[in-house]
C-alpha cells in the first residue's frame, strides 16, 4: 500500500511536474506561525523534501540609535547596550532550534539572517536552492498595505521560485 507521499510523487510525475526537493518555510515571532510551520512540514512530507526554518532578525543596531530632535520629535533616550544585538540573536537562535525539534526529523535545518525581511527571504531561499518557499500572510488593514506594503507582497512581486502562502489571521 503507497502512502499519501508516495501517491503524490506518482502523481507529480506522470504529470512531468518537477518534485520539490527543498523548502524554505519563513518564521516570524507571531503565535500564528505555528500554522505555518504545521503546513509546511505537511507539503514537505509529501514530497519527502528537506525543510530549512528561516528567521529574519531586523537590523537592530537602528533601534538604539540617537538622533538630534527633528521636526519637533526628540526621540527615546535609552541607554544603548550592543550585547542587546547577543541576545536577540541567541532568542531567534532558540526559537528556531525549539521549533526544529519540535518537528523532528533529520530533514531539518535552520538559518538566521538579518536584514530587510523580505530582501533575506529571496536571498537566502535562491542562495539555498530552495524549491518552494512557505510563509505566512497577516491579517493587515487597507490603509496599512497600501503605505507600508507587506513581506508577503514583497517576496512574491519579486521571487523566482514558488511561494506557498498560509493566511494566518484570527478569523478562522
Amino acid at each position: 500500500m503507497k502512502t499519501s507521499g508516495e501517491c503524490f510523487k506518482t502523481f507529480l510525475q506522470s504529470k512531468n511536474i518537477a518534485i520539490m526537493k527543498k523548502v524554505l518555510i519563513a518564521l516570524d515571532y507571531n503565535p500564528n506561525s505555528e500554522k505555518v510551520v504545521t503546513k509546511g512540514h505537511q507539503l514537505a512530507n509529501l514530497m519527502n523534501a528537506e525543510i530549512c526554518l528561516f528567521h529574519v532578525l531586523s537590523e537592530v543596531r537602528y533601534y538604539g540609535m540617537q538622533y538630534e530632535p527633528f521636526m519637533g520629535y526628540e526621540g527615546y533616550a535609552f541607554p544603548v547596550d550592543f550585547r542587546i544585538q547577543e541576545e536577540f540573536v541567541k532568542v531567534a537562535e532558540d526559537y528556531l532550534n525549539k521549533t526544529a525539534q519540535h518537528l523532528g526529523g533529520d530533514n531539518v535545518t535552520t538559518h538566521l539572517a538579518e536584514g530587510d525581511t523580505a530582501t533575506c527571504i529571496l536571498d537566502y531561499s535562491e542562495e539555498w536552492n530552495a524549491d518552494l518557499v512557505v510563509m505566512g500572510t497577516h491579517s493587515h488593514s487597507t490603509l496599512e498595505k497600501l503605505f507600508l506594503g507587506t513581506v508577503a507582497s514583497s517576496v512574491l512581486e519579486k521571487t523566482k521560485i514558488p511561494v506557498y502562502m498560509v493566511p494566518t489571521g484570527n478569523d478562522e
